[in-house]
């Protein structure tokens, strides 16, 4: 049996989908449930529904062979795991976003960065020789500089549609090409390799 980590929401249907056209049997995921394991029709797999940031984890430790989680996140996390393949899925960007007035806040001496990506955050700064002050926040981040409480943020950015609404705009992109990546356990890699590495030939394929 292998086992995937997934997270939870639209991703997991996202890759739910493109699992199912490589044949595995998803049809478990598409049930109305509150259940975190799951388990094919078949046997073959087991699938467990854990919050993006913690999908990582769940292979790093081997709990999981695979899993499936965005490229910020594995930037974020930094986890000993083997990224397999570029699934192309959910394509956006990692910015510094503000006011655009206010450009030159980037100049600041004393910078007040609201963001989930405290890691990525403190990595990119310090490669700059600059210091900050990180606000970690967990939802909503662009409501820290409208209030005050930050001076820019750094998130994800896709269409930019929740920036321009409350008046903020991308001041730097910092990664581009952010997608949803196959990780693998490695021990597991090595262990199962004879069911694994055939459905990442199957993902190839598929994928183009």
């Amino acid at each position: 049996m292998i086992t995937f980590a997934l997270p939870k929401g639209r991703l997991a249907e996202k890759s739910a989908e493109l699992l199912a056209a490589c044949g595995v049997d998803t049809a478990v995921l598409a049930e109305d449930t509150r259940k975190l394991v799951l388990e094919s029709g078949d046997k073959a797999y087991r699938f467990f529904l854990v919050k993006p940031a913690d999908v990582p984890v769940y292979v790093e430790s081997g709990v999981a062979d695979l899993g499936i989680v965005g490229k910020d996140t594995l930037i974020e996390e930094g986890r000993d795991l083997y990224e397999m393949l570029d699934l192309k899925m959910g394509e956006c960007r990692l910015c510094i976003a503000g006011y655009p007035e206010r450009k030159d806040v980037l100049t600041n001496a004393h910078l007040r960065v609201a963001t989930k990506y405290v890691n990525t955050a403190k990595k990119v700064f310090a490669g700059r020789g600059e210091e900050i002050e990180i606000i970690p926040l967990h939802g909503s981040i662009e409501l820290a500089p409208v209030t005050g409480l930050a001076d820019v943020i750094l998130d994800v950015v896709q269409t930019g549609s929740t920036l321009k609404a409350n008046g903020l705009v991308v001041l730097e992109e910092i990664f581009t090409g952010i997608t949803a990546r196959l990780v693998a356990n490695k021990v597991s890699l090595k262990t199962k390799a004879a069911d694994i590495l055939p459905l990442i030939g199957k993902l190839k394929e598929v994928l183009g």
